[in-house]
């Protein structure tokens, strides 16, 4: 009996890792294929954007990070409007 009970949790215990093994690598394919459906949704949407803009029309495609940090560093609490006090 002793061995029968020893086999049980050995079974056991194998297909609950197997599990485990199965569910990481599923997440990880599923992640892999959602980043490149995103990417692929991307593409379509800058095709469009373009084909859509007229000649005289401006499309920015992409605004690097940095410049985006800047400007939220440098403005807090709002715009900053520069004018000049005019005496009369």
């Amino acid at each position: 009996m002793g061995s029968l009970l020893k086999f049980v949790v050995i079974l056991l215990g194998i297909g609950w890792l197997l599990g485990q093994l199965i569910r990481y690598f599923l997440r990880s394919k599923l992640a892999k294929f959602a980043q490149q459906v995103n990417e692929v949704a991307k593409e379509e949407q800058r095709a469009q954007r373009h084909a859509s803009a007229s000649k005289d029309e401006v499309v920015v495609d992409f605004v690097p990070k940095r410049q985006q940090e800047k400007i939220h560093k440098d403005i807090k609490g709002g715009e900053y409007v520069d004018y000049e006090e005019v005496k009369e």
